[in-house]
């Protein structure tokens, strides 16, 4: 039951109805109650959670690349929405307890930057290292656009990028692998960044040897 403070015409703290009044910093307010959820664990209640958090627990592991890999769709949201928006829609799939990540369709970036087409990556116990052609002059793509590499590490469910690795005419950049990923199966991209900045590549999918 809710109570009512100077008069009918006062603030009131409390529940009267579908309303709720309460007080904070001297002022009185007042919203609607939530709606009450008659089974909140139904199978597809949740399966959605479980994709949920298997996309969150994916993007929280690489946030800082996707705030690059995703700044092209921060007009409207924030680009860690933007790629979970993206994983929940084509990268998430199987259902009920069987949830797990499509890596093939994952895009750890993806924008209007040309990317590059002829991509090999070379792993050995301390290196990770990507070899590409240099494409520069195709489309909008230039020497100086940054490489951006990643790998993922789908045993320990953890990354390691480097988000200024080289640059496109390079051809050749690589990652340190930390010495407890020996014999785990990983999964890596390779992006670039515009110079100034403002486009960024959708990210290729690296084939092992």
């Amino acid at each position: 039951m809710g109570t009512i403070n100077q008069g009918i015409l006062g603030g009131f703290s409390g529940k009267v109805g579908p309303i709720v009044g309460f007080r904070w910093k001297s002022n009185y307010y007042i919203r609607a109650r939530a709606a009450k959820v008659s089974n909140p664990r139904t199978p597809k209640q949740q399966e959605q959670r479980g994709k949920f958090a298997t996309a969150f627990s994916f993007l929280k592991a690489i946030k800082p690349f996707i705030r690059i890999g995703y700044k092209e769709f921060t007009e409207k949201k924030s680009a860690f929405n933007a790629a979970m928006s993206y994983m929940l829609k084509k990268a998430i799939t199987g259902d009920g307890k069987d949830i797990r990540i499509d890596f093939n369709r994952v895009l750890v970036s993806t924008g209007s930057l040309m990317p590059v087409f002829e991509v090999q990556t070379t792993v050995t116990k301390r290196k990770i290292a990507f070899d590409w052609k240099d494409n520069s002059g195709m489309g909008n793509a230039e020497q100086d656009d940054t490489a951006m590499l990643l790998a993922y590490n789908k045993d320990k469910e953890t990354a390691i990028y480097d988000t200024e690795a080289a640059l496109r005419r390079d051809g050749h950049a690589g990652l340190v692998l930390p010495d407890n990923w020996e014999g785990d199966e990983l999964t890596a991209y390779l992006s670039f960044c515009s110079a100034d900045g403002n486009s960024v590549a959708t990210a290729s999918a690296c084939r092992y040897p």
